[in-house]
C-alpha cells in the first residue's frame, strides 16, 4: 500500500462521496479508502461507496497532482499517454465489446478538484507477478494464463474502431522516431540503445493494412488474476491504433516474465502457445519474425522508459524511490537487447 497523508485521504474521500452520490442518486459515504501501490505515472485508489445501505466496490483512476512546471524531458515517457477522458471511453468500448476490462461508471468534473479522473467497478484478483508466478493458490491458473491472454487480446483487437474515441495511429516507423527523440533528450551516450534502434530501423515491418486498437501496455503486472486465471485487463493509458503484433511482442519482453525467463508469454507459457490461442480466438496468424521485431522494440522502449523515470527523480521534478529504483533496470534491458540482437 502506498503511503499518503491524512489530509489527502480526507480530500479524496470528500470528493468521492459527492461524486458517487451524484451517480447513484443517493447520499454516499466512503469506506475502506486506500491508494494502491504501483503506478508510477497514474494514481489508483480503491474504496467502497455505501449508498442507502448498499456498498459498491469501486476504483478511482486519476492523474497525480501536477507540479505546474512546463513539460521537460522528465515527462517524455508520459507524452504518448491518452488523457483520462479518452481512457474512460476506450475502456467503455472495450467492456461493451466483451473484453475482460473493468466497467467504467462515471467521470469526475473539473469542479470536483481532483483533476482528470474517473471511477470504475472494482474486480477481484491480484496483479502482483511474484504471487501469480509462485504462490500455491494460483497453481491451476498458471496453466491457463498464457492462453487466456492470447484469447483476450484477440477480442481486444477486434473492438470496432467506430466505437472508439479519436486515437492516434502509430506504426513501426513512428515508434522508432519517438524512441530516438526520447533517447536524444537523455543527453548522454547510450550505445546499446543506439545499436538496437539502428537494427530496428533497418528491419522495420511495413505498416499494417488494417490498424486495430492496441492496448499499448499489455503485460504481466497490468492485469488482474485469481485462481481461475485472468479477470481484467488494466492500465489502458497507452491505447492507440496500430499493429496488433505490437501487444504480443510487448507481453514477451523479458522484464515482464519476472524471473520465469523460460516462459516468454508473460512468465506463463511459450510464445507459440500465446500465438496459437490468439489465432484460435480470431486474431491474425503471427509471423515469428514480425513478433521478434516487436519484442526487440519493446525491450528498447522499456529500457528508455527506465532512464526517463530515473531522470524524473534525479532532476528533482518528483522525489520518488520508486522512480529511482526503476532507473537501475535500464542496464538489465541492455543485456537483454544484446542477446536478442544475436538471435
Amino acid at each position: 500500500m502506498t503511503v499518503h497523508t491524512a489530509d489527502e485521504s480526507e480530500n479524496v474521500a470528500s470528493v468521492l462521496a459527492k461524486a458517487a452520490g451524484r451517480h447513484f442518486g443517493g447520499r454516499a459515504t466512503i469506506e475502506k479508502l486506500r491508494r494502491e501501490s504501483g503506478g508510477a505515472s497514474r494514481q489508483t485508489w480503491s474504496f467502497d461507496a455505501v449508498v442507502d445501505g448498499t456498498p459498491h466496490a469501486l476504483i478511482l483512476r486519476r492523474d497525480p497532482p501536477t507540479l505546474g512546471a512546463p513539460r521537460t524531458k522528465a515527462e517524455v515517457d508520459r507524452s504518448i499517454s491518452i488523457d483520462r477522458a479518452t481512457e474512460f471511453r476506450v475502456l467503455r468500448a472495450a467492456f461493451q465489446a466483451g473484453v475482460r476490462a473493468p466497467e467504467v461508471l462515471f467521470e469526475l468534473t473539473p469542479d470536483d478538484g481532483l483533476g482528470e479522473a474517473f471511477v470504475m467497478r472494482r474486480i477481484d484478483g491480484i496483479a502482483i507477478a511474484r504471487k501469480l508466478l509462485r504462490d500455491a493458490p494460483y497453481e491451476g491458473a498458471r496453466k491457463k494464463i498464457a492462453g487466456q491472454l492470447g484469447e483476450i487480446l484477440a477480442r481486444l483487437h477486434a473492438v470496432p474502431l467506430g466505437r472508439l474515441p479519436p486515437l492516434v495511429r502509430r506504426e513501426a516507423a513512428d515508434h522508432i522516431a519517438g524512441q530516438r527523440r526520447a533517447l536524444d533528450l537523455l543527453d548522454r551516450p547510450q550505445p546499446v540503445f543506439e545499436l538496437a534502434l539502428a537494427w530496428l530501423d533497418r528491419r522495420k515491418p511495413a505498416p499494417t493494412p488494417e490498424p486495430v486498437l492496441v492496448h499499448g501496455d499489455y503485460r504481466t503486472g497490468n492485469y488482474l488474476a485469481d485462481e481461475t486465471g485472468v479477470t481484467a485487463i488494466l492500465d489502458w493509458e497507452g491505447a492507440h491504433l496500430g499493429d496488433p503484433i505490437e501487444d504480443l511482442g510487448w507481453l514477451c519482453v523479458k522484464s515482464w516474465r519476472f524471473g520465469a525467463v523460460d516462459r516468454p508469454a508473460g512468465g506463463f507459457g511459450s510464445r507459440e502457445e500465446l500465438w496459437a490461442a490468439y489465432a484460435s480466438a480470431g486474431g491474425i496468424e503471427v509471423d515469428p519474425a514480425r513478433a521478434h521485431w516487436w519484442e526487440v522494440f519493446g525491450t528498447v522502449r522499456w529500457g528508455i522508459i527506465c532512464h526517463n523515470q530515473a531522470w524524473r527523480h534525479l532532476s528533482g521534478a518528483i522525489k520518488s524511490m520508486e522512480l529511482a529504483s526503476i532507473g537501475r533496470r535500464a542496464v538489465e534491458t541492455e543485456v537483454d537487447l544484446l542477446q536478442l540482437l544475436k538471435a
